[in-house]
């Protein structure tokens, strides 16, 4: 129920402003399938566009409530995905009405929330690159789903992306991202990373600094989570 989810990330809220962690990359708003493949599948709240945008609303808004921002992905939707895009570029022969029927669709509720993250999916009946790197999904990200939040690149050391770490920062804020995260700690390609990405451009500016207020806000938040 959606008020187990909101306790549930309320706490972890509380256990990560603990830990000195103010941003959680959370709540998934991909719809699962019976297909999905399982690096994603066990993290999914649900199979239907319904049921997953109130579950991801708790999540974020339990997120919130503990004083941590939430960062809602993968945007525009990553279900379909057969294989791990840790490993190689999901791909999806979807058509575009079923994408903007039923993965789109939680995305396009919950696009007031502050922060989002790409997926590295190729949607065929789009383009043929991974949306993280694609120019029109990234302009779909902010047209048609209507997501005006800071937006956040999927970690850019997974293989779903090819060339150098340099080259894939690049593409991503070429693309359209705001921001570029990448997770493997290597001290070498961060070095590269910063290279790739530069500077922030107006815009990615305008947005991260909205996000800034917003945590600035939440940096003194004292919540009673007694009664959760």
């Amino acid at each position: 129920a959606p008020n187990i989810i909101f306790s549930r990330y309320a706490l972890i809220a509380q256990e990560l402003r603990n830990s000195g962690i103010t941003v959680n990359c959370a709540p998934l708003a991909d719809i699962v399938r019976p297909e999905t493949h399982f690096f994603l599948k066990n993290r999914c709240f649900g199979s239907t566009a319904k049921v997953v945008t109130e579950m991801a609303m708790a999540a974020a808004s339990g997120l919130l409530y503990g004083g941590v921002l939430p960062v809602i992905k993968h945007i525009p939707g990553h279900g379909l995905a057969l294989v791990d895009s840790h490993e190689s570029p999901p791909r999806t022969l979807a058509s575009r009405d079923v994408l903007e029927a039923v993965d789109f669709l939680p995305f396009k509720q919950l696009n007031h929330l502050p922060m989002g993250m790409t997926a590295h999916v190729i949607y065929e009946a789009i383009d043929a690159i991974p949306g993280t790197i694609s120019p029109k999904i990234n302009q779909l990200i902010r047209s048609n789903i209507g997501f005006n939040g800071l937006l956040i690149s999927d970690d850019v050391s997974m293989g779903a992306l090819l060339g150098g770490a340099c080259q894939r920062a690049r593409a991503a804020i070429g693309a359209g991202c705001d921001i570029v995260l990448h997770c493997n700690g290597k001290i070498r390609e961060m070095e590269k990373i910063v290279k790739g990405a530069g500077n922030l451009s107006k815009e990615s500016a305008f947005r991260a600094g909205k996000v800034i207020k917003l945590h600035s806000q939440l940096a003194d938040w004292e919540v009673d989570l007694s009664h959760l």
